[in-house]
């Protein structure tokens, strides 16, 4: 991957996390969490006949001041695992801690007092923002609602976050609608600040965006991040703007974590066969290595998280998988230091030396 960080870097102003994993304490701790949606049959005697295994056993923790990346084809639950981590879908099972404190077993008000330090950004700028109100309205709303501001501070706090992300007070009158996509991101960006959380979730904060204000929006992300000491959760498709802004990345399929490790270690290193797959499929800036690097073709459809496949989730596309893979599911361990894995096949070598 070393043409491509190449690239990036002069993109992206050269800005590049540590990628250590023990940048500071723990945060968010994630153990065993799992969200089901129930299938129901019948109009007037409805019952469950099974569930969408949109999330299905995820742990990892999440330092302070770190940044956790989290990859995956459409569907794999990365959304649904954000939105369960902050309470916004209860989870059907596990367990969720900020710092010391559980949320899953917090009541609604206990819930609410904390969600001040939990803050989310969506993916469509436009549909997140309130077409019927301005921007100073927006930002202000989540002040109102918390009830610890005064007006006049509320206005000053309002004209200091459209600074912090880029606007100005005078963009405090208009509409989203009078706005480009970058800069509709960039009041979410303020929205989501103006309690001043620690931790935030980014749900794909940049894929609707064009390549250019991809690179100013994460350079945004990452100076409030330093200057703020923020904690993200960052999901996103782009495997080269997940390896430019994270320290870590967690690889998920069909709602289950199949690799996790520093950045640096999981693009030099992959261990499982889907991580492998995902970085032979990005393209390379430079055309004489990707004419002759190895690209893998995963061969079937992903199967539907109704119904996931026994054993190993991935194992009905693995090139090399063998028939234990079909049968047991492969533990969640850790390979090599600070880098884990859920398969059969994989070591400190990879799984079958596919790339």
């Amino acid at each position: 991957m070393t043409g491509k960080t190449g690239d990036l870097n002069k993109m992206f102003n050269n800005h590049q996390p540590n990628g250590s994993e023990n940048a500071g304490d723990v945060m968010i701790r994630v153990e065993n969490l799992k969200k089901y949606f129930p299938i129901v049959q019948g109009v007037v005697w409805r019952r469950r006949v099974g569930a969408v295994k949109a999330v299905d056993g995820i742990s990892f923790n999440i330092n302070k001041g770190e940044t956790l990346g989290v990859v995956g084809e459409s569907g794999c639950g990365k959304s649904t695992a954000g939105r369960a981590i902050l309470q916004l879908q209860r989870p059907s099972s596990g367990r969720v801690y900020i710092d010391d404190t559980e949320l899953t077993t917090l009541n609604k008000a206990s819930l609410r007092r904390l969600r001040p330090r939990m803050q989310m950004i969506f993916q469509d700028s436009y549909d997140s923002l309130n077409p019927r109100q301005s921007v100073g309205q927006i930002i202000a709303e989540p002040m109102v609602i918390n009830g610890t501001y005064t007006r006049s501070r509320i206005y000053d706090r309002i004209a200091e976050l459209l600074e912090l992300v880029g606007l100005s007070i005078d963009h405090a009158g208009r509409f989203p609608h009078e706005f480009s996509g970058g800069q509709r991101q960039r009041i979410n960006i303020a929205r989501a600040l103006a309690l001043e959380p620690d931790f935030i979730v980014c749900d794909e904060p940049i894929s609707a965006l064009d390549i250019s204000i991809q690179a100013q929006v994460v350079n945004l992300f990452q100076d409030l991040q330093r200057d703020l000491n923020l904690t993200y959760l960052f999901i996103a498709h782009d495997l080269s703007m997940v390896q430019h802004i994270s320290n870590r990345v967690a690889v998920m399929y069909l709602g289950k974590i199949m690799e996790l490790a520093g950045r640096d270690d999981l693009f030099a290193n992959p261990a499982h066969p889907y991580t492998q797959s995902l970085i032979s499929s990005a393209p390379f800036p430079d055309p004489a290595l990707e004419r002759k690097r190895k690209r893998i073709t995963l061969s079937g459809e992903v199967p539907s998280p109704a119904n996931p496949p026994a054993g190993c989730v991935f194992h009905t596309r693995c090139p090399v998988a063998e028939k234990i893979c079909a049968v047991e599911i492969p533990a969640y361990r850790e390979i090599m230091k600070s880098h884990f894995a859920a398969c059969h096949l994989a070591d400190d070598q990879g799984a079958g030396k596919i790339l």
